[in-house]
């Protein structure tokens, strides 16, 4: 279902809306969550048509963003939902058996288990940077949780949120899952709804108005935000290493990635040294830029004029920058590809170092103590990931103690988000709430409660009328001491 791609009432995108998400209502309301078999076979046939489909999303990713490597795609789109679905696939049967809970002596012989069960209709929101992953591995995490799900792909990639509306309608029934597009005032209208969990990836601004929409019904939300990612390389690492890892998860997408690098802290004697590897890394792996496959174009327009524009306020501040172009070629701003480049010891005043970048622009701000750059980033908003370079283990026990981000990768950048056993999200202003993995199936299940209470029990010695027995059991309850 499809909204049009021109600005609609508002009336139109709620009724757009709200048909999808009444006939996945129907459907839950008649048939309840998915079983195990349901949920397999979900599982399976989505696997199945994201291998099958490929060149299609590459193909649609690439005109998204007018020049997107196939080869970013099939690592961080393609591969990171095949990956996902296959260990959903492996421990799905185990997660959904009850679990066994502890049971207080006084209470013995009955018995406690949580049971996990699916919360119903999940909407998800999904961002335009990874338009096909985002959408998609939140989606296979709330199938394997059983639950229905409506999806509100990005309207900045249109194309991809096309190929998903159509392999969506393939795949699944209507009343299972189902894919609503259009401009802003759908994803508004979607918002709103009653959803009995809703999943957003994007800013954090938006994130605000999400879950301000989210509250007038209650509907419990995880925000997987962003923010600006530190990277700390200390003194003692091996400063080309350091650069390479860094300039690696940067480039990535031409870093629109929600947890790359946003900025380093480098020690003060070896900034230059780092600028100059930095660089070498660059000359590596992208000799050419304009016509090159493997380097990313910046979405659109706006984003492009937004990202030029941290270098030129910068340029006009005289801080110094070092574009980083091997070939020297002239880049057309039409073709919104962007020489990556640092910016040497900005001030705070400057946007590139109160805006989360989501470019190829990395500022290098200079630090003289460990102590200096640990109080560095505890001054500024909660990040999402958090990047230390160091061999040392008790400075590096140090700085996963006296730092809080969504989460760490330590001598390297961005991989904590491909590892399947372990949650993803941020905290505080980065996000709320997390995925991937067993958390990803709790998150998107409601955990009941049950007491079973055996057929010969104690109950009966706390009943009225109350005497001396009862006073003599809660003193051994309470723990009562005799006078």
């Amino acid at each position: 279902m499809t909204a049009a791609s021109t600005l609609e009432p508002v009336a139109s995108a709620d009724a757009l809306v709200h048909d999808a998400f009444a006939t996945l209502k129907t459907g839950w309301e008649e048939a309840g969550g998915l079983s195990y078999a349901q949920r397999m076979d979900a599982l399976s046939r989505l696997l199945d048509a994201t291998r099958r489909w490929e060149g299609r999303i590459a193909d649609a990713i690439d005109a998204d963003f007018g020049a997107r490597s196939r080869h970013e795609t099939a690592m961080a789109e393609v591969f990171v939902l095949v990956a996902h679905i296959k260990y959903l696939q492996k421990h799905l049967k185990s997660w959904m058996k009850p679990s066994r809970r502890h049971v207080d002596m006084l209470f013995r012989p009955a018995r406690n288990m949580v049971v996990y069960q699916p919360l119903g209709v999940v909407g998800v929101i999904a961002p335009w940077n990874y338009p096909f992953q985002l959408a998609m591995v939140p989606l296979a995490s709330a199938l394997a949780a059983g639950n229905r799900v409506l999806i509100k792909p990005s309207e900045i990639a249109p194309r991809t949120a096309d190929v998903m509306t159509e392999l969506v309608a393939e795949l699944f029934s209507p009343r299972v899952v189902g894919v609503v597009t259009g401009g802003p005032e759908v994803g508004i209208a979607f918002s709103r709804l009653p959803f009995d969990h809703l999943f957003f990836t994007g800013s954090t601004g938006v994130g605000r108005h999400i879950m301000r929409a989210a509250a007038e019904h209650l509907v419990p939300v995880t925000l997987e935000l962003g923010g600006k990612s530190p990277t700390i390389v200390h003194g003692d690492f091996p400063i080309a290493k350091a650069a390479e890892r860094t300039a690696v998860g940067k480039l990535l997408n031409a870093g629109q990635t929600c947890i790359a690098p946003d900025y380093v802290l480098c020690p003060r004697d070896q900034v230059d040294a780092f600028v100059d590897a930095f660089s070498e890394v660059v000359r590596r792996c992208y000799p050419t830029l304009a016509d090159n496959p493997d380097y990313t174009a910046i979405v659109n327009e706006a984003h492009y004029r937004r990202v030029a524009g941290y270098v030129a306020e910068a340029q006009a501040a005289d801080v110094r920058t070092v574009e980083i172009n091997p070939a020297g070629e002239a880049l057309a701003p039409e073709a919104r590809k962007l020489a990556p480049t640092l910016i040497i010891d900005p001030p705070d005043s400057l946007r590139v170092m109160q805006d989360e970048i989501f470019g190829p622009v990395l500022p290098i701000v200079p630090y003289d103590r460990l102590d200096d750059a640990i109080r560095y980033v505890n001054e500024r908003p909660r990040p999402l990931a958090l990047y230390y370079f160091d061999r040392d283990r008790e400075r590096v026990r140090r700085v996963l103690h006296e730092t809080v981000s969504g989460g760490v990768a330590v001598n390297d950048t961005m991989l904590h988000i491909a590892q399947d056993d372990m949650p993803f999200g941020g905290v505080g202003p980065s996000g709320m709430g997390a995925y991937h993995g067993r958390e990803g199936f709790e998150a998107l299940s409601h955990r009941k409660s049950v007491f079973r209470q055996a057929r010969i029990n104690t109950v009966g010695l706390l009943l009225p009328p109350y005497g001396s027995k009862v006073d003599r059991l809660l003193d051994f309850m309470i723990g009562r001491k005799k006078a």
